[in-house]
């Protein structure tokens, strides 16, 4: 498969290779029945090395990426990876583990994991961890199967059949809980935060567990989180903890002091490991006195000078998966803690809240902010302004990418018409930042003819969103009929 270009202005056309005539095949194995036997030649695509690598090459530059631009992902924290961090996690000492080797060849790594749960039981402040969790909707889904077996030991897994979620709540929220067994019921916000009132009503002996994000979707600090504790817990609920937004609290606040029972975070948000794509992700599981027995095993325990995994946990939901958690992961969190120290975590809060209100008040000044400006980690704008030029958020968003800048999160939290979600973390610098703003401001006052043109400048334009995701392309051998003409 190769490309095929007329002019170095036009765009790039594909050509797969046909298979070589008379290419020898390899010899038969002996043993293998006729009928299993390939009739014909295999039809790889022929290149040269400097094909495939201009080819990856080419596509490294069609796309954003985080060392390369910022990604202000409001409710994703893409933030920089060191890549000291990565460089631990290849070396061969850690590269090399395999999950079933001998516990007693693998005492580092153990201690390692341990020590790491220790930091986190410190960052969190609940009593024990587990980083069996593969990302946060794992986290999640596990979080809710130990409630589940705590109400069953309580006998009153029959009667608490509903988990109460904000309307700020991440979509992973309510389909965690249905995949637990639990009925989702949903709590309407008063200016962004939940309604105390609200809750008050529907809380009850129904009430298995209220999941909460704190700051919450919209940026803002539940202020009224010990009141919120107070009124699920006198009902008999486990309070839930959604650790995505950790990143504006570190050192500063933690799940433990404002009363949840139970937390996940994602490691792949706060401690700065590989984020997108996909994966890898890494999740944590962190609980109070009443829920930790509840843990998923093994457990790492230290015994002496030794470390070990742990199965004997009576009251354990069982394994999440295979092996522990994600290792790689899990070292480059534990080097970006050690690093930065309990200061340094504080000050990512601090600088990451500064970023986030500084841009919110330049940006404030072209579309409206719902809620209260002072924010957290993150804030949300509304375009509705913008439908009085036919233009929508997603319009503005893909003209954003003209601009060398990658588009916000849109359309969430739903409460907001026309949302723009906006996360700079605090690797991202005031120039950058302004930047930023800058792009906005000729993004936001172009022709609403460019904004429903845009993206023009990439290599892909705008395209259906929809017939994309139901007709993909995932091998080369789709690419026997070359694509259209670019749209």
């Amino acid at each position: 498969m190769t490309y095929r270009q007329a002019r170095w202005d036009e765009p790039l056309v594909w050509e797969l290779a046909p298979p070589p005539a008379h290419a020898p095949g390899p010899a038969p194995i002996p043993g293998i029945p006729e009928r299993f036997r390939r009739k014909s030649a295999v039809a790889w695509p022929e290149l040269s090395e400097l094909e495939v690598v201009r080819h990856y090459t080419r596509l490294s530059q069609m796309n954003f990426g985080i060392d390369t631009h910022a990604y202000p992902l409001g409710s994703c924290t893409m933030k920089y990876n060191p890549k000291v961090s990565e460089m631990l996690a290849r070396r061969p000492g850690a590269g090399n583990l395999h999950p079933y080797q001998p516990e007693a060849t693998v005492q580092g790594a153990l201690e390692l994991l341990w020590r790491l749960e220790r930091a986190l039981v410190r960052i969190t402040g609940l009593s024990e961890v587990s980083l069996q969790a593969a990302a946060g909707a794992h986290g999640e889904y596990a979080a809710l199967l130990m409630t589940r077996a705590y109400l069953r030991d309580r006998g009153e897994l029959e009667r608490r059949t509903e988990v109460l979620l904000p309307d700020t709540a991440h979509g992973t929220n309510p389909a965690s809980a249905a995949m637990a067994g639990f009925t989702a019921r949903e709590i309407p916000s008063k200016d962004g935060c939940v309604d105390l009132d609200a809750l008050r009503g529907a809380v009850s002996d129904r009430t298995a567990a209220f999941m909460l994000t704190n700051p919450n979707t919209a940026g803002l600090f539940e202020s009224d989180i010990l009141e919120i504790a107070r009124t699920v817990h006198d009902a008999g609920g486990v309070l839930y903890y959604d650790g995505a937004n950790l990143n504006a609290i570190l050192g500063i606040t933690n799940p433990g002091r404002m009363g949840f029972d139970i937390a996940h975070l994602n490691l792949h948000k706060t401690f700065a490991t590989p984020h997108g794509g996909g994966g890898p992700g890494a999740g944590v599981l962190a609980a109070g006195d009443r829920l930790a027995p509840y843990l998923p095993v093994p457990r790492i325990v230290k015994e002496g000078r030794k470390f070990r995994l742990d199965y004997d946990q009576p009251k354990s939901i069982g394994k999440l998966k295979t092996a522990y958690g994600n290792f790689g992961l899990d070292l480059r969190a534990y080097a970006f803690i050690l690093a930065h120290g309990e200061e340094g975590l504080r000050h990512i809060s601090r600088r990451a809240v500064l970023n986030s209100n500084y841009l919110g008040k330049k940006l404030g000044a072209f579309l409206p902010r719902p809620f209260r400006t002072l924010v957290k980690h993150e804030f949300v704008l509304s375009g509705s302004p913008l439908r009085a030029h036919g233009v929508r958020t997603l319009d503005l968003a893909k003209r954003l990418l003209d601009e060398g800048v990658h588009a916000p999160t849109v359309y969430f939290p739903s409460l907001v018409e026309e949302s723009l979600m906006i996360e700079f973390p605090e690797t991202e610098s005031r120039r950058e930042l302004d930047l930023f703003v800058d792009a906005f401001d000729r993004a936001v006052h172009d022709t609403p003819e460019n904004l429903h043109a845009a993206p023009q400048s990439l290599a892909v334009g705008r395209v259906d969103e929809v017939k994309a995701a139901r007709e993909l392309r995932l091998s080369w051998k789709d690419l026997r009929t070359p694509p259209g003409p670019r749209t």
